[in-house]
Protein backbone atom coordinates (compact mmCIF):
# COMPACT_ATOMS: atom_id res chain seq x y z
CA UNK A 1 0.00 0.00 0.00
CA UNK A 2 1.45 3.69 -0.86
CA UNK A 3 -1.63 5.29 -0.55
CA UNK A 4 -3.95 7.00 2.34
CA UNK A 5 -6.89 4.51 2.44
CA UNK A 6 -10.47 6.16 4.17
CA UNK A 7 -13.48 4.23 4.68
CA UNK A 8 -17.04 6.50 5.41
CA UNK A 9 -18.85 5.65 8.17
CA UNK A 10 -17.22 2.01 8.72
CA UNK A 11 -20.04 -0.28 10.60
CA UNK A 12 -19.75 -0.11 14.65
CA UNK A 13 -19.29 -4.02 14.15
CA UNK A 14 -16.52 -3.74 12.34
CA UNK A 15 -14.72 -0.71 14.91
CA UNK A 16 -15.48 -3.31 17.38
CA UNK A 17 -14.15 -6.29 16.06
CA UNK A 18 -10.62 -4.18 15.58
CA UNK A 19 -10.75 -2.76 18.98
CA UNK A 20 -11.20 0.82 18.14
CA UNK A 21 -12.76 2.79 21.39
CA UNK A 22 -9.86 0.86 23.41
CA UNK A 23 -7.02 2.54 21.35
CA UNK A 24 -5.60 5.90 22.77
CA UNK A 25 -6.58 9.10 21.65
CA UNK A 26 -4.62 12.41 20.00
CA UNK A 27 -6.31 15.76 19.57
CA UNK A 28 -4.96 18.75 17.68
CA UNK A 29 -6.01 22.67 16.70
CA UNK A 30 -6.27 23.86 13.72
CA UNK A 31 -2.71 23.44 12.40
CA UNK A 32 -0.63 22.56 9.42
CA UNK A 33 2.47 20.47 9.74
CA UNK A 34 4.73 17.87 7.96
CA UNK A 35 4.82 14.22 9.22
CA UNK A 36 6.40 11.17 8.13
CA UNK A 37 4.92 7.75 9.30
CA UNK A 38 7.70 5.25 10.29
CA UNK A 39 5.39 2.58 10.26
CA UNK A 40 1.43 1.94 9.23
CA UNK A 41 -1.08 4.15 11.46
CA UNK A 42 -4.63 3.07 11.26
CA UNK A 43 -6.95 5.53 12.81
CA UNK A 44 -10.53 6.79 13.21
CA UNK A 45 -12.00 10.07 13.95
CA UNK A 46 -13.97 11.56 16.43
CA UNK A 47 -14.17 14.69 15.98
CA UNK A 48 -12.73 17.11 13.37
CA UNK A 49 -11.99 17.51 9.67
CA UNK A 50 -8.43 16.98 7.86
CA UNK A 51 -6.53 17.54 4.57
CA UNK A 52 -3.43 15.51 4.13
CA UNK A 53 -1.24 15.85 1.39
CA UNK A 54 1.35 13.20 0.94
CA UNK A 55 4.62 14.55 -0.55
CA UNK A 56 4.06 14.37 -4.54
CA UNK A 57 0.48 13.15 -4.38
CA UNK A 58 -2.93 14.34 -4.58
CA UNK A 59 -4.76 15.68 -1.34
CA UNK A 60 -7.24 13.38 0.59
CA UNK A 61 -9.88 15.53 2.95
CA UNK A 62 -11.69 13.07 5.68
CA UNK A 63 -13.00 13.86 9.01
CA UNK A 64 -15.90 12.62 11.65
CA UNK A 65 -16.75 8.99 11.32
CA UNK A 66 -14.01 8.04 9.03
CA UNK A 67 -11.85 5.56 9.30
CA UNK A 68 -8.33 6.07 7.83
CA UNK A 69 -4.88 4.34 7.18
CA UNK A 70 -1.69 5.75 6.16
CA UNK A 71 1.09 3.29 4.85
CA UNK A 72 4.52 3.27 6.37
CA UNK A 73 6.96 5.26 4.65
CA UNK A 74 4.87 8.16 3.90
CA UNK A 75 5.92 11.94 4.39
CA UNK A 76 3.03 14.04 3.82
CA UNK A 77 1.89 17.68 5.25
CA UNK A 78 -1.49 17.62 7.77
CA UNK A 79 -3.63 20.55 7.22
CA UNK A 80 -6.27 20.39 10.34
CA UNK A 81 -9.09 22.72 9.61
CA UNK A 82 -11.50 21.38 12.42
CA UNK A 83 -10.03 20.67 15.94
CA UNK A 84 -9.32 16.84 16.04
CA UNK A 85 -9.47 14.21 17.77
CA UNK A 86 -8.98 10.64 16.88
CA UNK A 87 -8.06 7.30 18.00
CA UNK A 88 -4.66 5.74 16.53
CA UNK A 89 -3.25 2.67 16.39
CA UNK A 90 0.46 1.78 14.86
CA UNK A 91 1.52 -1.50 13.47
Amino acid sequence: MDRILVEHNPSSAKLDVMGVFDWPTWSKEVSTFPWTYDQQETCYLLEGRVTVTPDGGEPVTFGAGDLVIFPKGMSCTWEIHEPVRKHYHFG
